[in-house]
């Protein structure tokens, strides 16, 4: 990581948020004694963003009017067209520990089996990422007969989200570092 954070300042900074269901990752792993992901150890650097990146989440992500299930595959999608090695990795594990999709990778590059929802949404990620002002009318069309409007709202912010939150990481060097693995270990 790029910039460095004194575990007081973690401390400090992650204890204040720690119960918003943003942070039940990161909460978990301190619970187990662990610091959070790298991302939330910047973000401690600023509470003030931490505090912020938090209120989303009743909004956008975990919460939202959208399925958990298209979040993370716009999620992925954007993520590893961004080459954000820390979202595209720790969300992975995400759908991985929680059974909702099996193989993202494969999944987001290969989107003839997914409910046409999920394909246009994936498809619109693509598209609104290439040329946010040219997206094709044959996908606005499509975003029309499968969200609301409520729902292509809270899409298009999770992108934009995403996105930026990419750029964060990428910026910083944040990397994930297969954290959230100690989910699969039976409790002792």
């Amino acid at each position: 990581m790029r910039v460095t954070v004194t575990p007081e300042q973690i401390k400090v900074a992650f204890e204040a948020v720690k119960d918003d269901p943003s942070f039940d990752e990161s909460r978990g792993l301190w619970e187990r004694g662990r610091p959070p992901v790298e991302m939330i150890q910047a973000m401690c650097l600023r509470p003030e963003l931490l505090r912020a990146f938090a209120g989303f989440g009743d909004c956008v992500y975990p919460g939202g009017l959208l399925e958990r299930r298209v979040k993370e595959l716009v999620i992925i999608a954007a993520s590893d067209t961004n080459e954000c090695q820390f979202c595209t990795h720790s969300h992975c594990d995400l759908v991985d520990l929680s059974d909702i999709v099996h193989d993202p990778l494969v999944v987001i590059h290969d989107t003839e089996g997914l409910v046409p929802r999920e394909r246009i949404a994936i498809e619109y990620t693509r598209a609104a990422m290439h040329d946010s002002n040219a997206v094709p009318a044959a996908i606005s069309q499509q975003l029309s007969e499968h969200f609301s409007d409520p729902e292509l709202v809270e899409l298009t912010f999770l992108i934009g989200f995403i996105n930026m939150l990419n750029l964060f990481n990428n910026c910083l060097q944040v990397r994930y570092n297969g954290e959230y693995s100690v989910f699969k270990e039976p409790v002792a």
